[in-house]
């Protein structure tokens, strides 16, 4: 068991009636805000940034093994997009604009959007991208700790997933 107290029930309702203005953010939540939208932001743009690269892959994937390719890029694409509407959401829940604008997205993104000029090349770089990932959202994760369990949780499923697409480009490749 931990040595955490439990607030009475009549504190929590008076300070739950205190800043209502606030909305989801209450007394209890721990992480500097700030941080945790730009980060946040800079994760928005990566998804958004690897749904462009993803859905590009997607019509262009060319050759003999195309199909199974293309697939796989057409899923990664819809999952990735996905993943940045929780993000987006997230943000509004902190009081946060969550960041859309195309001349922002390739300067915030994590992972780059380099199109590759064959199927190889495109399976290379979509799995270098959720390498960037991986790592950068298991970094957030450990930043965040237990200071925004909502937001860790999020980053948590989306890392999964992540996992999931390098895992399949990895198959990919190797089959090429």
């Amino acid at each position: 068991m931990s040595n955490s107290v439990l607030t009475d029930i009549e504190t929590l309702r008076h300070r739950a009636r205190e800043h209502v203005e606030n909305g989801a953010i209450t007394e209890g939540y721990k992480a500097d805000r700030e941080e945790i939208i730009r980060l946040l932001n800079e994760s928005l743009a990566t998804e958004l940034v690897c749904t462009l690269r993803y859905k590009r892959h997607y019509f262009m994937a060319s050759g003999i093994k195309a199909s199974v390719a293309a697939e796989e890029f057409l899923e990664h694409a819809n999952q990735e997009s996905e993943h940045a509407d929780k993000l987006a959401e997230r943000i509004v829940q902190l009081g946060g604009e969550p960041d859309f604008n195309p001349d922002n997205l390739s300067k915030n993104s994590h992972a780059q959007y380099v199109a590759g000029s064959n199927l190889k090349e495109m399976v290379l770089e979509d799995l270098v991208a959720e390498r960037i990932a991986i790592d950068s959202y298991r970094e957030i994760i450990q930043y965040i700790g237990d200071k925004d369990p909502t937001t860790r949780r999020i980053f948590e499923d989306i890392l999964a997933q992540e996992e999931e697409h390098a895992d399949d480009m990895s198959d990919l490749l190797e089959g090429l």
